[in-house]
């Protein structure tokens, strides 16, 4: 069985990331979204170990000092970590796991995992960023204003990354993120454990 891949998929605030991550996950077979474990409260109609691992903040500082976290950070107040050993169960069943963080949390996996994938969503330019926050109708104009400031920061990180998708037109920025997987999969190494024994018998002369 081939290990499957981590990708490390970061974007600023309105970018589309969570859609497109969506439609990869639709279209594609053994990927899944890696669910992190938060100390912030449940939001109505969110769900236990589907959205988040909801625990409190006793038990996470318990977690960070075992090492159980792959990446952890404060956000806003609360706390979130990505399990080191979901994502590697996952990864050893052959299933491309995607990690929805930002550039910091993604420079921190790198430095742990060498073998991961990262990607950059970016905008097709700041006017449809700032567009697209703004049609959401749920922030104050202060709030979007710093919302930019914000993804101008996060945006400047773009080369640190393997890739680049720019989420012009949904369809078109889909087929261009999933080429990123399936690509993956036809690399030397993931063939070669895919089809160790197939390898095996084409060289043989018997």
């Amino acid at each position: 069985m081939s290990k499957g891949t981590l990708y490390i998929i970061s974007a600023p605030s309105g970018a589309g990331k969570t859609t497109l991550v969506q439609q990869v996950v639709k279209t594609l077979e053994d990927v899944a979204v890696s669910v992190s474990h938060t100390t912030r409260p449940m939001r109505e109609g969110e769900v236990d170990g589907a959205d988040y691992h909801f625990i409190d903040e006793a038990r996470f500082n318990e977690m960070v000092a075992e090492g159980e976290f792959l990446e952890s950070a404060r956000v806003f107040g609360n706390y979130y970590g990505t399990s080191r050993q979901s994502i590697q169960e996952q990864l050893l069943k052959g299933i491309d796991v995607i990690l929805e963080i930002d550039w910091q949390g993604a420079r921190q996996i790198r430095q742990l995992m060498h073998d991961c994938r990262s990607i950059f969503i970016l905008p097709p330019s700041i006017e449809a960023l700032r567009e697209r926050l703004t049609g959401r109708g749920q922030d104050s104009d202060e709030v979007i204003e710093k919302r930019m400031h914000e993804a101008v920061s996060e945006m400047s990180h773009y080369a640190e990354f393997d890739y680049i998708v720019i989420n012009d037109e949904l369809d078109a920025a889909t087929r261009n993120l999933t080429a990123i997987f399936i690509s993956q999969r036809q690399t030397l190494d993931y063939q070669q454990q895919k089809h160790a024994d197939l390898l095996a018998g084409l060289l043989s002369d018997s």
